[in-house]
């Protein structure tokens, strides 16, 4: 019988997918949280500090989600959560931090300019980097707001196997919708394809 990875808040998700999708969606998250800030200035576009600061912000407000859930293909699911715990909420976009110590040079940096002055910033992992599980991340920014980023996240090893997108966009500086795209195999099961999306009010 499949057994969890990890734990997800229950704030996610109703009861009935909670157990399932808080597991896939969290596992091999390690040591991805906050932690103490680091002592040189972050070489690449600082994911970790821009979502500490939505946190934040989301809590200070007591901000409520709804959130829309899809397993193995299923129909969706949605649920409104008014009172939400915003640090298990956006845990997993911590994932995203290309900022470590260890993978300092293991990203090439492309910038294109947009249509109305944005700036879209591609962070793609060089060959023989196996410590850097985000295999691209993308940020547009307005100035030096961000708008959008969204990040390719893959791990694998002998027993276990998964891929995940993940995406947020803001306005105004605010959160406004993320969400959690991914596929998750464990030896001698079937392949689990999750979806998760939330839109914040």
């Amino acid at each position: 019988m499949y057994k969890p990875i990890a734990k997800l808040s229950g704030v996610l998700f109703s009861a009935r997918w909670c157990w399932l999708v808080g597991s896939v969606v969290l596992a091999g998250c390690g040591d991805a949280g906050p932690a103490a800030p680091a002592a040189r200035r972050p070489l690449y576009f600082d994911v970790k500090g821009l979502v500490t600061q939505q946190v934040e912000a989301l809590a200070q407000r007591q901000a409520a989600v709804t959130k829309r859930v899809s397993v193995r293909g299923n129909a969706s699911e949605t649920v409104r959560v008014p009172a939400v715990k915003w640090a298990d909420e956006l845990q997993i976009f911590f994932q995203a931090d290309i900022n470590k110590a260890a993978l300092r040079g293991a990203y090439a940096v492309d910038s294109v300019t947009l249509p109305g002055g944005q700036i879209r910033r591609t962070y793609t992992r060089l060959p023989g980097q196996p410590n850097a599980p985000v295999s691209r991340l993308t940020v547009v920014q307005q100035g030096r707001e961000a708008q959008e980023v969204a990040a390719t996240i893959v791990q694998s090893n002998p027993l276990f196997s998964a891929q995940k997108q993940l995406r947020f966009q803001l306005q105004n500086g605010q959160l406004r919708h993320y969400e959690v795209v991914g596929t998750q195999k464990l030896v001698l099961f079937d392949t689990l394809h999750y979806a998760a999306a939330g839109r914040v009010e």
